[in-house]
């Protein structure tokens, strides 16, 4: 059976080491030198980065999130030995860990650690499929010709390289398609590399739940638990065209994931769908201006983020969330595309003014949807504004000097608010 050491990258046939380096870390798949579809995800990249750049960190369990209030982005395996999870209330994670150090987001520097991971990924292939900042689909087919070596050991050089030039490790999922990958990636975290061939796909499906398929959320786990299904196994048994009555289309996608088939291929540069950004309080706010400043804010972010990957968008969508977590979620449809976030603040403080009530909020979000080209945007004059224009020009002056001298070289009034 072929077998690789993750450790020196030598190819070998199966054994408990390495004939060249004497090193366990062995993985062994008679597929192993033939498949080509993977999935890498970090461990724990948010907190990971943090405990390199901060050595004092490392034997101490972190989380990354919001404060009292706020919900866990990510956390140590240190911290998930006790229960902490991701999207876990921060009031309930301390509660299982209250020893952990819990250290605010810095999203810009995960987003260039990010970049530096997909140039190692992008000098193997140029079929990577971003799924967020740590993870991605990879499309290896035919690369093996190019860099005189498989895939597998292409993959184990990527984690290896990211553990020597980056400080960072990853988990490694291959397989014959996207769906298998995935799961593979997930099967033994941290420091992972596992493989799911396509003669044991059927096996390997055997009697898992069904909740290991992605976007199987609580809502769509209790539809398939309403109708019988919680295994592979139960969802193997249930005929096409019985499927696609009880679920829709999606039923057509369970009947072939029941039998380890996904037809989807590694598709570069996915379209951004969506672009928003939401702030979670340390105490509930009712007090109308307050929450005007946090829309200001909220709406430049989101507006930065469309500027840098020269996008706009053409509905704006306010989140609110009540302190009994009971949300509301108001959109508008603009006109034509926008990026300036004097718009989209204007549009989401309307949608602010027309929700009715007093009540207090734990948090807010802003964002723009129908995503488009920023080519399509803002070139029609509002008429019924002719002070738009003059705004739109400050905008973009401001943009200028925030881009020469620093994110706080200039701020508007209501973002002190």
């Amino acid at each position: 059976m072929p077998a690789l050491c993750r450790d020196c990258l030598t190819t070998f046939q199966t054994g408990p080491r390495c004939p060249a380096c004497r090193s366990p870390r062995i993985v062994a798949h008679p597929e192993l030198l033939t498949l080509s579809i993977a999935h890498m995800d970090c461990d724990a990249f948010y907190a990971s980065v943090e405990k390199r750049d901060n050595p004092e960190l490392r034997g101490v369990p972190v989380i990354v999130g919001g404060a009292k209030r706020g919900v866990v982005s990510t956390c140590c395996y240190l911290a998930r030995i006790k229960g902490v999870r991701s999207a876990m209330p921060m009031f309930q994670a301390l509660r299982l860990c209250p020893e952990a150090v819990v250290i605010k987001p810095r999203g810009s520097h995960y987003a260039a650690v990010s970049r530096q991971i997909r140039a190692l990924m992008d000098a193997m292939t140029p079929v990577v499929e971003p799924l967020s900042l740590d993870e991605a689909f990879l499309d290896l087919t035919g690369t093996e010709r190019l860099h005189k070596a498989p895939p597998a050991v292409l993959l184990a050089r990527l984690l290896k390289r990211m553990e020597e030039e980056l400080g960072l490790t990853g988990s490694v999922g291959l397989s014959h398609n996207k769906f298998l990958a995935k799961i593979a990636s997930d099967l033994d975290k941290p420091r992972g590399f596992s493989v799911i061939g396509r003669a044991d796909t059927a096996a390997f499906l055997k009697g898992k739940p069904v909740r290991m398929i992605w976007g199987v959320g609580a809502a769509s786990q209790a539809q398939l638990d309403a109708a019988g299904i919680r295994t592979f196994d139960d969802l193997a048994r249930w005929d096409r065209k019985d499927l696609i009555q009880r679920f829709g289309q999606i039923g057509d996608r369970l009947w072939h994931l029941a039998r380890g088939e996904d037809f989807r291929r590694v598709t570069p540069n996915e379209p951004m769908k969506s672009i928003s950004a939401e702030t979670t309080f340390d105490d509930d706010i009712a007090d109308r201006d307050l929450l005007d400043g946090h829309v200001w804010r909220l709406s430049e972010k989101v507006t930065d983020r469309a500027k840098a990957k020269g996008l706009a968008g053409r509905t704006v969508t306010l989140k609110l969330k009540r302190a009994d977590f009971t949300t509301i979620t108001r959109r508008h449809t603009l006109r034509e595309p926008t990026q300036m976030a004097d718009r989209l603040y204007r549009e989401a403080a309307d949608l602010l003014a027309h929700v009715g009530g007093r009540d207090a909020y734990r948090l807010i979000g802003v964002g723009l949807s129908d995503i488009v080209a920023a080519s399509a945007a803002d070139l029609t004059p509002d008429l019924l504004d002719p002070d738009a224009k003059r705004r739109a020009g400050a905008e973009r002056a401001a943009d200028a000097i925030r881009a020469r001298f620093g994110a706080d070289a200039i701020v508007k009034g209501r973002a002190l608010r």
